[in-house]
């Protein structure tokens, strides 16, 4: 793997990623983007997109009759309902926030919603058919408890990790021994898989929800990304920065 930024390339050089003046790509490395598709809201598709897109495809989640349980409603999570939705997959999102209900079902197309936190909601939840759990990808990435996600699964069901977080979280083996349920992980995918993700997500214009700011807002962007303040990405449009910044100058 070379990583396309603070990488190496073969020759020794320094990859500086989408930091660079310019670029030279072999053309198996390149992914071709569609005429006419919004670059803005394509670009977090090459990471968060993929980042969803490949689970998604690789554990045969998206499949029409499946019932997939999202967790988390942030860039990850916004994909993986757009993408599920547009497969015909029936969505629940998982959150801990009673206040993206909203936006989860009238906005995004989920079919329900469900609070982590709430026990009402969880014993109802219990009861309803085997199907419903049988999937669920989980993208959140700050620490919180794998246990009441584990409980929702049921037999032979399957928990996703996507998402990163920082300290480790606390794993219950008891549960998914008894309930044969498996736990894995996924990070993004290849190149194939990665331009396959775009043709689909252009055919049924999926892209990333978005807020475009130019550099000299990144310092803010990042303290706002620490509260959790954007819907759900910032992209950087470094090129009419510069323009601007060309004309500003005597």
């Amino acid at each position: 793997m070379l990583w396309t930024f603070q990488g190496q390339h073969e020759d020794g050089t320094r990859a500086f990623g989408g930091y660079s003046d310019n670029m030279v790509v072999e053309e198996r490395y390149a992914v071709l983007i569609p005429n006419g598709f919004a670059l803005a809201g394509t670009a977090p598709l090459l990471c968060a997109g993929i980042t969803v897109y490949s689970p998604l495809k690789h554990f045969g989640l998206l499949k029409p009759a499946t019932h997939l349980g999202v967790v988390g409603l942030g860039g990850l999570g916004h994909m993986a309902v757009k993408f599920a939705k547009a497969f015909g997959v029936k969505v629940t999102v998982v959150s801990s926030s009673p206040s993206k209900q909203k936006e989860a079902v009238e906005r995004l197309g989920a079919d329900s919603f469900l609070v982590s936190h709430d026990q009402e909601q969880l014993e109802v939840i219990d009861k309803l058919p085997w199907e419903l759990w049988m999937v669920i990808i989980d993208t959140v990435s700050a620490s919180h408890p794998l246990l009441p996600l584990i409980g929702l699964l049921k037999t032979s069901g399957k928990l996703i990790l996507v998402g990163a977080p920082i300290e480790p979280p606390e794993l219950p083996v008891f549960p998914i021994i008894m309930g044969r349920k498996l736990i894995a992980g996924s990070a993004m995918g290849g190149l194939k898989e990665t331009q396959e993700m775009i043709d689909f997500a252009a055919k049924h214009n999926i892209t990333a929800d978005v807020e475009v700011v130019p550099m000299d807002y990144v310092n803010t962007a990042l303290d706002r990304l620490d509260k959790s303040d954007v819907k759900y990405r910032f992209v950087i449009d470094v090129a009419n920065t510069i323009n601007n910044h060309d004309k500003a100058s005597p």
